[in-house]
C-alpha cells in the first residue's frame, strides 16, 4: 500500500567471522554514538580513533585508552585493520572522508548531512556504487519513536491515502547548538535547512513515500546575526558550554567569529508522488520539540511532543474543533534527546554489515533528504524561487535495491536496557 522510497542490504560476510574492529573518524560531541558500538553488535570494539586535534585526542584517550590514535585518515587506511568506520567529524569533512573510507573498502556509518552539497552528496554515492562498499547514513531520526508510531498509523491506513505532510521545528537550544561553533558558519554547514532540517526533510519523505522534485524557500538570520559577543572555542564542544540560562536569545554570549546561516527558514515541497509539504525552522524559540501534521483523504495525525510522554493524535471523523483525537498513540523511547534512535541506527548498521539485513535508513534516501535542503538554501537566498530537484545518476540509483524494509525495527530487550546507560548527545 505505502512503498518505501529506498532501502538497502548488504552481502553478508562469512560464518564464524573475527569481531568487528571500528574506526571514529572525529571525536567531537557527537563521537558519543560510537558508545553503541558493543551494544548494537557484541564483540565489536572501537580499536582506533582519527582527530586532528590534542583536545579531540585527549577525550578519545579518556574514552578508549586501548585505541589507536591517529592524526589523519590516510595513515588509518595504511595501516589497515578497520573493518568499519563511524564519522563524526564537522559535515563539510564527511564527502571527502567518506569517499577515500569507501574506495578502500572500510564499510562506513557516515553522520547525517550526508555532504554539504548536492554535488558532494552525488559524489559520495557514486563512490559506494563504484566500490560496492556499504555506505550507512545516520539519519536517525527515522527510528525515534515518533516518526515510527506516525509511519505505523500512515501503515494501517488510519488517515486514508497522504496528501500532505507539514512541520513545524521549534529549535529552542538553538543558540547553543547552532551559533557558537562551526556550525554557525555556512562555509562548514551549507545551512541549517541542510544541517538540521535533514532529519525531517527525510522524516518527511518516509512519512509520504515519496522524494521531493521541486522546492523553494524563504528565511533570514534575524537574531543572532546581532549578538557582537563572539570568540573561538578551541578545545570545546557543545556541552561545555550549554546551559537554559543562555536566554534570551538576543542576550546570548561567545558566539562563533562567523554567523551567517539563517536562524528562521520555510520551505515548501513538491514530491514526486504528488503529495506537498512544508517545513519551517526557528532558533530562537524557548521550547524544543518538533511538529508534524499528516493529512490524508480520510483523516489527519499529529504529534504533540516528540519523544516519551508525548502523543500522536488521530482525528478521522468529522467535527469541529475538539483538542482530543479520536484515536490517541502514546509516543514511546527516550525521554529527552535521541539515544535509543542512535542505538536502533547503529543496530542497524552492523546488521546489514555482518547479516545483510535490509535497512530503514539508505544512502539513497540521505542524498534526497540533502538535495531537497542543498537546493532550498538557494532558492532562500535568490530571490525564493522554485527550484527543481534533479534526479540522481542513473547508473549510481541502480545500486541501491528498491526492496521494501520493515517499517519498525524490532527493539529487544537488550536495547531497552542499553537506553538508560548512553549520556545524552545532541
Amino acid at each position: 500500500m505505502h512503498n518505501d522510497p529506498e532501502s538497502q542490504s548488504a552481502a553478508a560476510p562469512a560464518a564464524g567471522a573475527a569481531p568487528l574492529r571500528v574506526a571514529v573518524i572525529g571525536f567531537g560531541a557527537r563521537a558519543a554514538i560510537a558508545g553503541n558500538v558493543a551494544l548494537a553488535r557484541p564483540g565489536a570494539r572501537v580499536v582506533a580513533v582519527v582527530e586532528p586535534h590534542e583536545a579531540g585526542r585527549d577525550r578519545a584517550r579518556r574514552t578508549y585508552p586501548d585505541a589507536v590514535l591517529h592524526t589523519e585518515l590516510d595513515a588509518l587506511i595504511r595501516e589497515g585493520g578497520i573493518d568499519a568506520a563511524i564519522v563524526t567529524s564537522p559535515d563539510h569533512t564527511h564527502e571527502a572522508i567518506a569517499v577515500k573510507l569507501l574506495k578502500a573498502g572500510i564499510a562506513s556509518y557516515l553522520e547525517k548531512p550526508l555532504a554539504i552539497t548536492l554535488e558532494g552528496a552525488d559524489r559520495v554515492l557514486t563512490a559506494a556504487a563504484e566500490s560496492g562498499t556499504l555506505l550507512y547514513v545516520g539519519h536517525n531520526f527515522r527510528h525515534s519513536g515518533v516518526v515510527r508510531a506516525m509511519r505505523e498509523i500512515i501503515e494501517r491506513g488510519e488517515i486514508g491515502e497522504v496528501k500532505a505532510v507539514w512541520v513545524r521545528h521549534f529549535v529552542g537550544n538553538g543558540g547553543d547548538y547552532y551559533y557558537k561553533d562551526w556550525h554557525a558558519d555556512r562555509s562548514k554547514t551549507g545551512s541549517l535547512l541542510l544541517q538540521k532540517a535533514s532529519h525531517d526533510i527525510d522524516a518527511v519523505h518516509y512519512l509520504a513515500s515519496g522524494y521531493t522534485r521541486r522546492v523553494v524557500a524563504m528565511g533570514e538570520l534575524m537574531v543572532y546575526g546581532g549578538v557582537t559577543d563572539r570568540r573561538t572555542r578551541h578545545g570545546e564542544t557543545m556541552p561545555d558550554w550549554f546551559s537554559y540560562d543562555n536566554w534570551p536569545p538576543g542576550r546570548q554570549t561567545g558566539l562563533n567569529p562567523v554567523v551567517d546561516v539563517e536562524d528562521l527558514s520555510m520551505m515548501l515541497m513538491t514530491l514526486d508522488n504528488g503529495v506537498m509539504a512544508s517545513y519551517q525552522q526557528c532558533h530562537f524559540t524557548p521550547d524544543y520539540w518538533r511538529n508534524y501534521t499528516v493529512i490524508g483523504t480520510e483523516g489527519r495525525l499529529e504529534n504533540v511532543g516528540d519523544t516519551a510522554g508525548g502523543s500522536i493524535k488521530v482525528w478521522n471523523r468529522r467535527r469541529e474543533w475538539q483538542v482530543a483525537g479520536d484515536l490517541e498513540y502514546p509516543i514511546d523511547g527516550a525521554a529527552s534527546g535521541h539515544e535509543d534512535a542512535d542505538l536502533l541506527t547503529m543496530t542497524e548498521f552492523f546488521d546489514a554489515l555482518v547479516d545483510g539485513a535490509p535497512t530503514v535508513v539508505s544512502p539513497r534516501a540521505a542524498r534526497e533528504a540533502v538535495a531537497a535542503a542543498y537546493l532550498a538554501a538557494e532558492s532562500l537566498r535568490n530571490g525564493s524561487r522554485a527550484i527543481d530537484v534533479p534526479a540522481l545518476p542513473a547508473h549510481v540509483a541502480r545500486h541501491f535495491p528498491q526492496t521494501p524494509a520493515p517499517v519498525t525495527t524490532p527493539a529487544t530487550d537488550s536495547i531497552h536496557t542499553a537506553q538508560s546507560t548512553l549520556g545524552r548527545t545532541s
